[in-house]
């Protein structure tokens, strides 16, 4: 087979594997009402959305958390750890699927280690959550904290969507009120003004039940177009784990060992970093955490965080690379010795593999979704939840963006 005709032969094959891979796995990952009994085999039926929709570009979805990382905090942090890839499934399921990027702002006070840390906005999850993972519980113990410098941050310093039909939310969670008598910071009225200036929405979600914190965490919200919530000091989120999330988690690490990174050497640095914070996750995140990320990732929305910037069966599916162009220094390292019918063969294998771990995934992913829906009807419901909570302001204010999130949120 001579080279032209296997780089068309390859593309043809990558396009079918492509749509493949999404059919099946999104019949099998979105599950109906009625759920059906736990181990039965037969996937729900998905209704297509509506023509009215269907967009060109996907919505925008920005999500900053600013998270008051003092000492009183621990339970929370963990909770934060175990539901990021909850919020994102949630907002994976919206119509139209959105481009989601998550951020962070840690925050405690002066005279403590660092008064705040920023993770700007990216759709790779990963390097986000990995830096989470570090992010322990310390410092405080006096009373007020950098709420107003954490504000600032949040609005001022992260790279927020342009789009002005984009989503955009802050959501404060703390259990202390501000330092008001800081003479040299922006207070939070000013800040609050700039987010309604930008588009930016503000929730506050108060850890506890300090009554001094409860006044300015109203009004932070009420300034802010957001709502205000109280939880329970550790959070009170849904603590589930299900048979299925061992499984998941061994399949997500296989389908990340299939990811083929390729460019320059600042782009294979780059994704060398995310490849590291990967496996850092791997190695430290609990199972269930592990497979909330899987349920995300084979989401049309989650993509781009398995995915990256510069993955070459992702680039060939989508037309943005071509295998017989691209120097041999910038190829995987493991197709750099190979010739070009091998470099295609090698893809093509990669890619069938790829197809069939997202369609195990997603599969697993609808019977756990049922699993842990049945388990918190069970419980008497988790109205009072963070989980749901969040979803239930996500909901209400993204819909003002034309996107609808499903019926439930994911745990």
């Amino acid at each position: 087979m001579n080279g032209k005709n296997t780089r068309k032969n390859l593309n043809g094959k990558l396009i079918g594997l492509a749509l493949f891979a999404f059919t099946t796995a999104t019949v099998a990952f979105y599950p109906g009402h009625d759920e059906p009994a736990i181990g039965h085999n037969t996937q729900p039926v998905v209704p297509l959305p509506s023509p009215a929709i269907i967009t060109n570009q996907p919505p925008r979805v920005d999500v900053v958390f600013a998270l008051d990382t003092t000492g009183s905090m621990g339970g929370l942090i963990q909770a934060a750890k175990e539901k990021i890839w909850s919020i994102a499934t949630t907002m994976s399921q919206a119509q139209p699927a959105p481009e989601l990027r998550i951020g962070l702002v840690a925050y405690r006070d002066r005279g403590d280690d660092y008064v705040t840390r920023v993770v700007d906005l990216s759709t790779d999850l990963d390097s986000v959550y990995a830096t989470l993972m570090d992010f322990a519980a310390g410092g405080g113990g006096d009373g007020p904290e950098s709420v107003n410098q954490a504000l600032h941050d949040a609005v001022n310093n992260v790279s927020w969507s342009q789009d002005p039909d984009a989503y955009k939310v802050v959501f404060l969670v703390g259990d202390a009120p501000p330092h008001m008598d800081y003479q040299d910071d922006v207070k939070y009225p000013d800040t609050v003004a700039t987010a309604q200036r930008n588009g930016i929405v503000i929730n506050t979600i108060q850890c506890g039940d300090w009554d001094v914190t409860t006044q300015p965490w109203q009004r932070i919200a009420q300034l802010g177009d957001g709502r205000y919530f109280e939880v329970g000091q550790a959070g009170s989120a849904v603590a589930l784990v299900s048979p299925f999330d061992a499984d998941i988690a061994r399949l997500s690490a296989e389908l990340d060992d299939t990811r083929l990174f390729f460019g320059d050497k600042e782009a294979k640095e780059k994704m060398d970093k995310k490849t590291a914070a990967t496996s850092k996750l791997h190695a430290l995140a609990s199972p269930a955490s592990r497979a909330r990320r899987a349920t995300y990732n084979v989401s049309a929305a989650g993509e781009a965080n398995l995915w990256g910037e510069s993955e070459l069966i992702d680039a060939l599916e989508e037309g943005r690379a071509d295998l017989g162009t691209i120097e041999k220094d910038a190829l995987p390292e493991p197709m750099q010795s190979m010739d070009m019918e091998e470099q295609a063969r090698f893809v093509e294998e990669t890619a069938a593999k790829r197809a069939g771990l997202k369609k195990q995934i997603a599969g697993l992913a609808g019977q756990r979704a049922g699993y842990l829906r049945q388990k918190v009807a069970e419980t008497g419901g988790a109205e009072d939840s963070l989980d749901e909570k969040i979803y239930r302001a996500v909901r209400e204010q993204a819909e003002e963006k034309g996107i609808e999130l499903a019926d439930a949120p994911s745990y």
